[in-house]
């Protein structure tokens, strides 16, 4: 699976943006997606969720109201709208899609690819 983000770039405090990733090659184990983000000096983190169905959803409490995850009907694209940035939203953003392979064992084995990141500065 690989993946490619883009639509980061520069924008004012209170602006708007919109990420997008792609997907290509085997997305039939697909199980989730999300999008990611590192702020500076700290570690990558998960700040919104997507299930393959898109039925479940879910924020992190920093962007919870202000950011919309979406997908589109094939799901091999996922979207992030970004709305009212804050200058703390400065960042790398990734995308990432989970798959979840059946294994031997009945079980399954859950493998995340992430995006090369694309880098989100807001300025005051």
């Amino acid at each position: 699976v690989q993946l490619q983000a883009s639509g980061g770039g520069s924008v004012q405090a209170g602006g708007s943006l919109t990420l997008s990733c792609s997907a290509s090659g085997d997305l039939s184990w697909l199980h989730s997606q999300a999008w990611y983000r590192q702020l500076p000096g700290e570690e990558r983190k998960p700040i919104a969720f997507i299930s393959l169905s898109g039925e479940t959803i879910v924020y992190d409490a920093a962007v919870e109201g202000r950011f919309a995850i979406s997908q589109d009907s094939a799901k091999t694209t996922i979207y992030l709208q970004m709305r009212s940035l804050r200058t703390e939203d400065t960042g790398v953003y990734y995308c990432n899609f989970e798959t979840a392979k059946r294994n031997r064992a009945n079980g399954r084995d859950f493998v995340d690819y992430f995006g090369q990141g694309t880098l989100v500065t807001v300025s005051s």
